[in-house]
């Protein structure tokens, strides 16, 4: 057979996403000086821009490292051995933060709500109720590998009619830049997010957005590291303070250019634009759906996530798919990950599709296009109408 591979190969996976060629060109330089300059006057202009993202008048702290560092960094600032947290598991990113908080001492009591579906507010509520010597909730808004979003202000409620005095620790890596969050408004204490999804920019650097009560609490832990340590970061007295050591130099450039893209295009807009494009992956895949074993793995549309979405086949047609479209195609969809099962021990009945950060209609419906000739060239059974239902979510008569 004739390979369609040939030409700009399409990584739709959910993060890291596509990186635009500004941000690309922006990192394509020699190292500058990190001792004075134009690299530290950009430095000072990130805080800014992430905590308007965020929506907090709150501190943000930088460091070098993917989105588990900005985990460790969130629970060694707040967490000390022997303190009880509470985490709301709807997927495999909230219990790897638990096995981080439980490797420093802290009893993680994990409510498990599965992988189809939000929380349950009474179990939350329950436990809250059970657990009054709790220091934190954590959750995660949109966890990657279910592609669920939760609701973190319905958590907030909870916590105040518990009279709860536990920090809300919130995981934005995956939604960030892509499904609206307000920090302050919906009352998180912290909040973690990387810069390899909605940001736009190559794996290497994650904030952490922390409150003042969070901050007051870093006084008394006692798990305090030099390193995690986010108060020199936040506030240096010298510049290398920010990274507690040599500054991530490139991934400055490729942020400050990332940032740049968001403000040009409105970050209402940027918002906007993933809604829709979630919405026109939706329609496909629904449509897809009527007929043979493809399904959404969240049912509930107001539950799924802007930047991710995780579909079912039954083994093995998704890692069938899979390779097609990447081998035939150039199309890399996401594995099915955290979702292994005993009948399916690879996860080879699960996928998923990215659709965050540098993205818009034609990569959508390029992607959806390859993705319905992946469904006839592997002889998967599928149902009809679905690139014609997604054409006209983007057209506005969806």
């Amino acid at each position: 057979m004739t390979s369609l591979t040939h030409g700009r190969h399409y990584l739709a996976i959910p993060g890291p996403s596509v990186m635009p060629d500004r941000v690309l060109q922006a990192m394509h330089r020699p190292s500058p000086n990190i001792y004075e300059g134009e690299l530290i006057e950009i430095t000072e202009t990130l805080p800014a821009d992430l905590k308007a993202m965020a929506r907090t008048k709150h501190h943000v702290a930088m460091y070098i490292g993917n989105g588990h560092a900005a985990w460790e960094a969130a629970l060694f600032n707040t967490l000390s051995a022997g303190d009880e947290v509470i985490v709301i598991m709807t997927g495999l990113f909230a219990n790897g933060w638990a096995d981080m908080a439980k490797a420093m001492g802290v009893t993680a009591h994990v409510l498990d709500f599965g992988r189809r579906s939000s929380f349950d507010p009474a179990r939350v509520a329950e436990a809250l109720a059970a657990t009054p010597q709790a220091k934190a909730v954590l959750m995660v808004h949109v966890d990657t590998s279910t592609s669920v979003k939760n609701d973190v202000s319905a958590v907030r409620a909870l916590m105040d009619e518990a009279d709860s005095n536990a920090l809300l620790m919130a995981d934005c890596i995956a939604s960030f830049g892509c499904d609206d969050f307000r920090m302050d408004a919906w009352g998180v204490d912290v909040m973690v997010a990387g810069c390899q999804k909605g940001l736009m920019v190559p794996a290497g650097m994650s904030f952490v957005f922390y409150s003042d009560k969070a901050d007051n609490i870093r006084e008394t832990n006692g798990c305090l590291s030099r390193y995690w340590d986010w108060r020199p970061r936040t506030n240096p007295e010298f510049f290398y303070l920010h990274w507690c050591g040599t500054a991530p130099t490139h991934h400055i450039y490729g942020l400050r250019e990332a940032l740049d893209m968001i403000n040009e295009e409105g970050y209402e807009n940027v918002l906007a634009r993933h809604r829709l494009l979630a919405e026109a992956v939706w329609a496909a895949f629904e449509c897809w759906s009527q007929d043979g074993p493809l399904e959404l793995n969240i049912a509930d549309r107001t539950l799924r996530s802007h930047a991710v979405t995780t579909l079912r086949t039954g083994a093995p047609h998704a890692t069938t798919l899979r390779n097609w479209v990447s081998g035939n195609a150039g199309l890399t969809l996401g594995i099915g990950l955290g979702m292994a099962t005993e009948d399916d021990p690879k996860s080879d009945g699960f996928f998923r599709v990215g659709h965050m950060g540098h993205v818009n209609a034609q990569m959508i419906l390029g992607a959806l296009g390859t993705i319905q000739t992946g469904l006839v060239a592997t002889g998967l059974p599928h149902g009809d109408g679905a690139l014609d239902a997604a054409t006209r979510v983007l057209a506005g008569q969806g």
